[in-house]
């Protein structure tokens, strides 16, 4: 753990730290994982090292999500030690488990799904070792296994792609058939994007979800699972995907199909990277809520705030909007990601 040793040590590592010095640790990362540091200078041995357990790759949120992280790490004067699970829980608990071996300062993941995370949370308490959640939450009732939750709220996401739908169709009487395509089955975003849309349209008897299946968050399973979806229903209306890029892979289905996305079948997803943005200032998706991936500033401060032993709120949330097509042609041109 960060050594907290005498009032003159922990500022001179303040200083360190402020200064952006520090050589890159000699602690051997996982496997599969890589290690980043802060900018050169004298080195100290009381630079923060943050252990980053990844989802994976599946998308280009992820990608920006990761750039973030890996970015501001290296800004900030954090060591980082980086591990990607390739989207397998089982690759991310042992990367957890590696970092408390390493004995770094923090860990921060963000889980692949919300159960199972219990056993290997203790440890890392047991070592004395805070954890912080970016972007996806955990199911356990034991709050006190983690610092923090930083990153967005799904179900509110879920409700604004169905507010959307709602006064899109406010003068239809119906029926609007809905297919959607879910986000990695156990997740948090998938959970809560799925409760949300379903909360917003309920009570609405002329909205119909006729299918609903994951696509895993990623391109490949949009398409894939969208022409299963235009195969059984020769009647859908709109699709509302969990992210983007199953969106995306949904619109090269539909468009193979011999119809028009945006047209013949209205398209709302969750993101607002660039690919998504650039279908939608092309019309070829009709809404997309944003879930902003640049969470790298927030956790960085989080992580030298729980260092130092401050106190931070149990959940920090990042601003986010929604966009329509003529919002989305106003916003390609400085879009980040």
């Amino acid at each position: 753990m960060f050594k907290k040793a005498s009032l003159v040590a922990f500022a001179s590592a303040a200083a360190l730290l402020l200064a952006g010095c520090g050589d890159d640790s000699d602690d051997t990362a996982s496997p599969g994982s890589s290690s980043a540091a802060g900018g050169g200078g004298g080195g100290s041995s009381e630079q923060i090292t943050l252990g980053f357990a990844q989802v994976g790759a599946e998308s280009g949120w992820r990608t920006a999500n990761t750039d973030s992280i890996k970015k501001s790490a290296e800004e900030a004067g954090i060591e980082l030690q980086f591990s990607d699970a390739q989207q397998k829980q089982e690759n991310q608990i042992r990367a957890i488990r590696s970092f408390i071996q390493q004995k770094v300062d923090v860990i921060a993941f963000s889980p692949v799904i919300e159960s199972g995370w219990d056993a290997v949370l203790n440890e890392a308490k047991r070592a004395n070792i805070p954890v912080i959640l970016t972007d996806r939450a955990v199911d356990s009732e034991d709050t006190s296994l983690y610092k923090t939750f930083l990153g967005s709220d799904f179900v509110l996401e879920g409700q604004k792609a169905g507010e959307w739908l709602k006064e899109e169709y406010a003068d239809e009487a119906g029926p609007v058939n809905i297919v959607e395509l879910q986000g990695t089955t156990g997740a948090a975003p998938a959970i809560d994007r799925q409760q949300g849309f379903a909360d917003a349209i309920a009570g609405e008897s002329k909205f119909k979800m006729i299918a609903s299946q994951t696509g895993d968050f990623t391109r490949a399973g949009g398409k894939q699972v969208m022409e299963a979806f235009l195969q059984a229903h020769k009647d859908i209306d709109v699709l509302y995907a969990h992210n983007d890029d199953m969106g995306l892979g949904a619109i090269e289905a539909i468009e193979a199909a011999g119809l028009t996305p945006g047209e013949d079948i209205k398209i709302i997803t969750v993101d607002a990277v660039k690919d998504g943005m650039q279908a939608l200032a092309d019309g070829k998706i009709n809404f997309i809520v944003e879930c902003n991936p640049l969470l790298g500033p927030q956790l960085m401060d989080a992580v030298k705030k729980v260092v130092a032993g401050e106190e931070i709120p149990p959940r920090i949330e990042t601003e986010e909007t929604t966009f329509t097509q003529e919002q989305a042609k106003a916003a390609l041109p400085t879009r980040q990601y």
